[in-house]
């Protein structure tokens, strides 16, 4: 029995069909239903008794009092939107209950070292197959623990992602190295379905197992970063791109819809720091701050110190020296006067054409 059938309310048992005719999945069925029966108990009343006032109120508790993050915030407006707007068809429009503002973060990256260190930090096969799947092949949690035996190519070093996000299958390369891993592993576990089963071998590993072992995991290596196994999946895509595959590519490695949503990674590489300078290089070596050791003496100089330099002709105190004269000076050369200017004649200005000859009288 699924989460959402254990919840006996009409309301929320209508919605939930309602999202099995549109072949959505069962945790976002789970997750929208879980949501709707929040909102429900905490007025005590059913869903079709309540409107848009106990809407905003009920978001209001959970920003002021629950304190509840932006996208659990916004996936409790989308479960309501839908619940009233096609379980109910209520008149009024959804478009009323707003959206929260989601903060854009970037991702944490891991760096080759420590990506190195977490995964020696595993120590049971399983956990560790699946955490080096998410790292070499860039794969979601959900899609990792979904991989079917059959799936892996072998010969073609490819992995099918049947269970992608939004029901959309791909294929990513797989290395030579992890193909070694998972043979490794399988020869261990020998799983006839999954590759990762669970309690029994029909039902997929569970998610919080692999999250509790990474958590464990970044623990022993001694990583202060927040470290989950998307993490592995955030530095999957950095290293590709600090490695020169373009853009499109990575986008489709990764099962992005559209490739904005990888721009994001353009801000976490290395290149985009290592062409961006300090000012603080460009200054000299005498302009930054030295911190000297206060019980130190400084350093004594062995250049020796300067002296006048040596006078020549000194006479004894008693005489005087000799005056010498300056030698005569030849007398200057004088100009000629200049002569007084000539008056020049009036010059007649004309148009610049040539003057009509002069007709001779008498001359018919």
């Amino acid at each position: 029995m699924t989460p959402y059938e254990r919840r006996m309310n009409p309301y929320i048992q209508r919605m939930s069909e309602d999202m099995q005719l549109r072949n959505l999945k069962p945790s976002t069925i789970d997750s929208y239903t879980y949501h709707v029966d929040k909102f429900c108990s905490y007025f005590g009343k059913s869903a079709d008794q309540l409107g848009l006032e106990e809407i905003r109120e009920y978001q209001i508790y959970l920003v002021q009092q629950k304190k509840a993050s932006w996208s659990s915030f916004n996936q409790a407006v989308c479960a309501l939107r839908f619940l009233y707007e096609v379980s109910l068809a209520k008149p009024w429009s959804v478009r009323h209950i707003p959206f929260g503002k989601r903060p854009k973060t970037l991702p944490t990256v891991l760096s080759d070292l420590e990506a190195a260190r977490l995964i020696e930090c595993i120590h049971h096969p399983k956990h560790r197959a699946v955490l080096l799947l998410c790292y070499a092949a860039g794969l979601r949690l959900a899609e990792a623990t979904h991989l079917r035996v059959a799936d892996i190519d072998g010969h073609r070093a490819q992995i099918l992602v049947a269970c992608g996000k939004g029901s959309k299958a791909r294929c990513v390369p797989a290395s030579p190295r992890l193909l070694d891993e998972l043979r490794r592993y399988w020869k261990i576990q020998r799983p006839p379905n999954y590759l990762f089963p669970g309690k029994t071998a029909d039902t997929p590993l569970s998610a919080t197992t692999i999250q509790k072992a990474c958590k464990l995991a970044a623990a022993r290596a001694r990583i202060l970063k927040p470290t989950t196994p998307h993490t592995l999946r955030h530095s999957y895509a950095t290293s590709m791109l600090e490695a020169g595959v373009d853009l499109l590519t990575i986008s489709k490695l990764l099962g992005h819809a559209s490739f904005v949503t990888t721009m994001i990674y353009l801000h976490v590489r290395r290149q985009h720091f290592e062409r961006s300078p300090s000012p603080i290089d460009w200054l000299p070596v005498r302009q930054c701050p030295q911190w000297a050791d206060p019980t130190q003496h400084p350093p004594q100089s062995t250049i020796p110190p300067a002296t006048d330099p040596p006078q020549l002709n000194r006479t004894p105190p008693d005489q005087t020296p000799p005056t010498a004269t300056p030698p005569a000076t030849p007398p200057a050369r004088q100009r000629p006067p200049a002569e007084p200017p000539t008056a020049k004649p009036p010059t007649r200005r004309t148009s610049g054409r040539k003057p009509r000859p002069r007709r001779r009288p008498g001359r018919e």
